[in-house]
């Protein structure tokens, strides 16, 4: 975990946290996003503003249950973190506060951000089927629901269900489907496992690429990645081996899950954060997003990356993702009773 400015407290709470004693012009960032790359934002937003980010990263439950801890006395302005059924379990805690802006209204669609502003989305990471072009045709692949077919018997992979992107795409289908027809889904889909889930989604790819899978589940942005740059596993002669379908084109549209941010519900600098979230929304950070790490932009019409532009349009599923964390819960218990490990 990397920590920078007056964040910079090892262990317990943050030294700021001590009576809210702010310098003008600072920004305190509690960060999940773990790519290098973001580190442009930040610059960006600090030269343009004169406004200073302290940021402090690490992994989002492990944020989320600082902020607890640290309660009214917490220096966080913004959390920052992927999936939105993270920042469905922060708000849950009491974390973040409705913020409605003109500017975030105005550029965020409704159906990625929370009803009230508690948090937006900024980018978005669509969770689409990839296959073997030797093995699998893709007429076959059309739909999530396809992936349970008989069909598929032993060709599957997915990361395991106790993954927040898995969750999230289980919440889906239960908030389009029913919780009955949800089940049968997960059932059908843990029969026809490969192999026991294992790794994350580069894996999954990887899977597809040595043959050990013919079907898999991943987020478009580690694709777009190996498209941009050299990933190992993932060599030319591999990913000219796997094919892509944005699944439900004809129905409901792609599963898109979301990075996005929330102003903290004790922030002592709202009227900062609030101008990083806007800032967020800029068509300058918009497009950074989708090439500093390969992902779809949340603003509509803002030019996409050479990798992410390759992999295509699509029809996105406009369930209003606040969806995702309020099926967590029901979620977690379907891939339980059907043995999904």
């Amino acid at each position: 975990m990397r920590t920078t400015g007056i964040i910079a407290a090892a262990a317990g709470l943050s030294l700021i946290a001590a009576g809210h004693v702010q310098a003008a012009g600072e920004l305190n960032l509690y960060s999940s996003r773990h790519y290098d790359t973001d580190e442009r934002l930040y610059t960006e937003f600090e030269k343009k503003t004169g406004i200073k980010i302290n940021r402090i990263e690490g992994k989002a439950d492990k944020l989320i249950a600082r902020m607890k801890a640290e309660g009214a006395r917490s220096p966080a302005d913004i959390l920052l973190t992927v999936d939105a059924g993270r920042l469905w379990r922060a708000d849950q805690a009491g974390l973040l506060q409705p913020i409605m802006s003109k500017t975030l209204q105005a550029r965020i669609p409704g159906w990625l951000r929370h009803p009230e502003g508690h948090w937006y989305g900024f980018s978005q990471r669509v969770r689409i089927i990839f296959y073997d072009k030797n093995k699998v045709n893709p007429l076959d692949i059309q739909t999530y629901a396809d992936l349970a077919k008989p069909k598929l018997k032993g060709m599957v992979c997915t990361r395991s269900s106790s993954n927040i992107y898995m969750l999230s795409l289980m919440a889906s289908v239960i908030a389009n489907k029913g919780s009955a027809a949800a089940e049968r889904w997960a059932s059908g889909l843990w029969s026809n496992r490969a192999r026991n889930p294992a790794g994350g989604d580069t894996d999954q790819l990887r899977g597809v690429a040595s043959g050990q899978c013919a079907v898999a589940i991943s987020n478009t942005y580690y694709f777009a990645r190996a498209l941009r740059k050299n990933v190992k596993g993932l060599d030319k002669a591999a990913k000219a081996r796997i094919g892509w379908v944005f699944p439900n084109q004809t129905s409901s549209g792609a599963h898109a899950n979301i990075s996005g941010a929330g102003v903290a519900k004790h922030a002592p600098n709202k009227a900062n954060a609030i101008k990083f979230l806007e800032y967020l929304s800029s068509d300058a950070a918009q497009s950074y997003f989708s090439a500093g790490n390969d992902e779809y932009p949340a603003v509509m019409g803002v030019g996409l990356s050479n990798s992410v532009a390759q992999l295509g349009i699509f029809r996105t599923d406009i369930l209003n993702l606040s969806a995702l964390g309020k099926n967590q819960a029901e979620a977690r218990k379907i891939y339980d009773r059907v043995g999904y490990k």
